[in-house]
């Protein structure tokens, strides 16, 4: 089980990020994550089933900005916004400087006609360190889907 001190950065972690994609500051999303780390999305059928490939994948800051640069400037997708809402994370053991940890999710997508719906469930699988200046960050966040279906308005990060 983890301190008190280390569940609560990683609690204040995952409600910076959810805010951060919440409130459309996509161009700060990035900056949650180390220079060398991992995000990927994927069902939780192919993460049971060890595939390495995601429905999105990026495996470094650098190509997470390239992302939410195509979102603003390339990629033309009905215009859409998310609210996330977060379990409390089960943080597992702290080894080498890294923090294992899991947290549940659910995003509620709002479309422009203001119908919402739910839009993705599942387990956020995260490898966290700190970076040079002491602040967390993901070196690694598995988004773990527990469908296997994806809305093709898949755009905005989860």
């Amino acid at each position: 089980m983890a301190d008190t001190d280390t569940l609560l950065r990683v609690v204040a972690l995952n409600t910076a990020y959810a805010a951060c994609i919440d409130a459309d500051r996509l161009e700060d999303w990035p900056a949650f994550f180390l220079e060398h780390c991992l995000y990927k999305i994927t069902s939780a059928d192919n993460h049971k089933r060890g595939y390495a490939a995601g429905i999105v994948y990026a495996d470094s800051r650098a190509m997470l900005e390239d992302r939410v640069s195509a979102l603003r400037n390339a990629n033309i997708y009905e215009r859409q916004s998310y609210r996330h809402i977060l379990g409390m994370p089960l943080v597992g053991a702290t080894q080498g400087g890294e923090i294992s940890a899991e947290t549940p999710f659910l995003v509620v997508r709002t479309m422009r006609d203001g119908r919402m719906d739910l839009f993705s469930a599942g387990v956020y699988l995260d490898k966290l360190r700190e970076d040079a200046d002491g602040s967390l960050r993901f070196a690694e966040r598995l988004v773990i889907c527990d469908s296997s279906r994806f809305d093709t308005l898949l755009a905005i990060p989860l």
